[in-house]
């Protein structure tokens, strides 16, 4: 497989931005076990709080095996939205520009069949709030201990914070607290806004570990889709905030991702 690091000037963020890719062997079409042509899908991965796209180089064996590329962004501690305070727009970056670079540039991510976007913690926070805002361009999300905190964020009050961060940081990322339910920073207004118009929505795979600080907001979420009829696939199984969890759900989203496991 071949490995990239690439900068480029970015018009959502007005600056130098760069991004990590992998690509397998083949990079457009691969054989598979029936001897018929497959073509590749495409990834885009999502970091954490705290992270950055150097956190996926280790899930290359993955993209080698299930034949998908990778296309790592860093997101730095922008929860993938785009900022009313900062003037960096991080959601139309890596949902748009950045799809539409890799599109022009490596032929890659041509349809929304092809593609589609994970992410952990805030990424995956990020995953599916991106996937929801550009379902024309990703088939499928996968959203792993999701940091789904838009309702606590809505309740906070100026000079109040939490174990992470502080209102300022969350008035930054996502706008007034008051109007966040009800804004486009929202998945669940993303998603009945998206079925109000009758257009089709991403696949979703979900999971969350039974002893993460996060579990309550993503069964809350899990109970929005399937009230609203949404197709999506969700797990709980013993685990933490942690890579031990996420490997182990990243290798079976590979599966799903690629119409190998049942759902």
């Amino acid at each position: 497989m071949a490995t990239f690091r690439i900068n480029f000037f970015s018009q959502s963020m007005q600056r130098n931005v760069s991004f990590n890719m992998i690509i397998p062997n083949d990079p457009r079409e691969a054989e598979n076990e029936a001897g018929s042509k497959e073509v590749m899908r495409t990834g885009l991965f999502l970091h954490g709080y705290k992270g950055s796209a150097e956190d996926y180089w280790e899930f290359g064996e993955l993209a080698q095996q299930y034949h998908f590329a990778m296309i790592m962004p860093n997101g730095e501690n922008s929860f993938y939205l785009d900022s009313p305070a900062s003037g960096f727009k991080y959601c139309t970056f890596v949902g748009r520009e950045l799809i539409e670079y890799v599109r022009k540039t490596f032929h890659l991510a041509l349809t929304r069949e092809e593609t589609f976007v994970a992410g952990l913690s805030m990424g995956g926070f990020g995953a599916l709030h991106t996937g929801l805002t550009y379902p024309e361009n990703f088939g499928k999300i996968v959203a792993l201990s999701s940091a789904l905190i838009m309702h606590e964020v809505s309740d906070m009050r100026e000079g109040g914070s939490n174990d992470v961060a502080n209102y300022d940081y969350y008035f930054r990322c996502f706008g007034r607290p008051e109007q966040v339910l009800a804004s486009a920073n929202n998945p669940e207004t993303l998603i009945e806004r998206l079925q109000s118009d009758k257009k089709e929505l991403p696949e979703i795979f979900m999971a969350c570990g039974t002893e993460d600080f996060l579990l309550e907001e993503n069964r809350r979420f899990h109970r929005f889709l399937t009230e609203r009829s949404v197709k999506h696939c969700y797990f709980e199984s013993p685990g933490i905030h942690d890579m031990v969890f996420w490997r182990e759900y990243f290798k079976k989203s590979a599966k799903w991702i690629a119409e190998e496991a049942s759902h």
